[in-house]
């Protein structure tokens, strides 16, 4: 496949695909014609108009069209998230038993859509101090045979404070992040130095950064790891956001949806991890009323934090080669020759048009 007259970098280009879905060449265009269509001849697209963009990553969601991760049934889910944006993704379970976080683990996952890279482990070995949307019922002590034992899990979520959660730091081969955390500064600098990378869902669920207590934002500063935030403009202040983006920059801080079951849908009760939530508004609280999950996609969270003055090429970076370079994936979230061919076209008015997964075209907006 072809995509001819594309911008990139605002440069018109021809992007030539294989047909294993790897892109092949990253030519200068000489075409001048063309109209702003997803359609082509055969396998050459015309897409004079349009921009392309990398295929988004979500390393933090739960799920959305009225399907959870919990569900274990990735075939809705994988269409859907595609279908807005994201075409890699590390669905995330909840503070549930280990029977239902193994049959995630079991389920199907090679299905059509965006690619599940591995699972993203939030709970049970958290804080219930700082639990949030978690079923407490289901907090307890991190186990690391119990861990390795779950096929895929790549991301996980940890207190490192609570119960014997130091030690597994220590000895846990995929990526820690930091969060349901009560813990202070110093105990999120010893977490770090043991291995933890990253702190999920930044501000929320967390001790805040206060000038003689700083917590585990401010180790993540002084220790130069990864940021997650929510950008729907729910979860955290565009200033707090703007505040992330100067500290962190493109290169530590990353983009997450934490969407739910409720994205895409309208406002209504609806389970969470074994409990009820209601969303009111678009904003989703439990029944105590903390405030839950996003019901936003990533991609509406990549256009939030270009309206909160992020520029638009740093937004999409933090949604691409930023989660990407966590994840230890180097042929993923960026356009490059010899980089999987997972593709957006979007036109002036930054509205999704195309979407190609694995070097095919999955979705084309009318």
């Amino acid at each position: 496949m072809k995509l001819k007259n594309v911008l990139l970098n605002k440069e018109k280009c021809d992007i030539s695909i294989s047909a294993d879905g790897i892109i092949e060449s990253i030519i200068k265009s000489d075409s001048e014609h063309g109209d702003a269509s997803c359609a082509g001849a055969e396998d050459v697209i015309n897409c004079d108009g349009l921009t392309v963009i990398p295929g988004l990553i979500d390393i933090h969601t739960h799920g959305c069209a009225g399907c959870d991760t919990m569900d274990a049934e990735f075939e809705t889910l994988c269409d859907v998230w595609a279908k807005n944006g994201t075409t890699s993704v590390y669905p995330t379970t909840m503070t549930m038993d280990y029977e239902s976080l193994k049959r995630v683990t079991e389920a199907k996952t090679d299905v059509g859509g965006a690619q599940i890279l591995g699972f993203h482990m939030e709970g049970p070995y958290i804080n219930s101090k700082k639990k949030g949307a978690q079923n407490e019922k289901f907090v307890k002590g991190a186990d690391i045979d119990e861990f390795n034992s779950l096929k895929g899990m790549k991301l996980i979520t940890v207190a490192p404070e609570c119960f014997d959660n130091m030690e597994f730091i220590k000895k846990c081969k995929a990526v820690v992040c930091i969060g349901h955390t009560d813990c202070d500064y110093d105990t999120a600098v010893e977490a770090i130095r043991n291995g933890a990378k990253c702190l999920t869902h930044t501000f929320n669920a967390m001790p805040p950064f206060a000038h003689r207590e700083p917590g585990p934002i401010g180790a993540a500063v002084t220790e130069n790891i990864y940021v997650q935030v929510i950008t729907d403009g729910l979860h955290v202040h565009k200033a707090a956001v703007m505040a992330l983006y100067k500290i962190f920059g493109t290169d530590r801080m990353v983009i997450i949806s934490d969407s739910l079951r409720a994205a895409g849908l309208c406002d209504g009760e609806y389970e969470f991890g074994g409990q009820l939530i209601d969303v009111v508004n678009g904003v989703a609280r439990v029944k105590s009323g903390a405030i839950a999950a996003s019901t936003s996609f990533l991609w509406q969270c990549v256009r939030s934090a270009a309206d909160m003055g992020i520029p638009f090429e740093d937004a999409v970076k933090m949604a691409t080669e930023t989660p990407a370079r966590l994840m230890g994936l180097e042929n993923k979230g960026v356009i490059k020759e010899k980089a999987d061919a997972d593709l957006l076209l979007i036109d002036k008015n930054l509205n999704l048009r195309c979407v190609i997964v694995r070097g095919k075209v999955y979705y084309e907006y009318k």
